[in-house]
């Protein structure tokens, strides 16, 4: 339990850090907060298959959480790009 906990402070961290570093996603700061807390698990997994090491502790669940963050938010970004493009048409 502590370590869910844990994953979802973090995560909401992670996707205030990634709210704040892509300000024009057009989210808001709940949806950016969520996105964050699948962030965590998304970093975490994505440092993982790729063998970086960051190190240990709280500071490197940031790092590798707002990256997941970001890396989600860049993919919606994308798809939604996609979606608003073709009704535009």
């Amino acid at each position: 339990m502590d370590g869910l906990l844990y994953t979802i402070i973090i995560g909401a961290v992670c996707g205030y850090i990634a709210d704040v570093l892509m300000s024009d996603n057009g989210y808001g700061l709940i949806l950016s907060i969520i996105i964050g807390i699948a962030g965590s698990f998304v970093g975490t997994w994505a440092f993982g298959e790729l063998g970086i090491s960051v190190g240990s502790g709280w500071i490197s669940d940031i790092i590798k959480g707002a990256s997941g963050a970001i890396i989600i938010l860049f993919i919606l970004g994308l798809v939604r790009g996609r979606r608003s493009g073709r009704r535009r048409r």
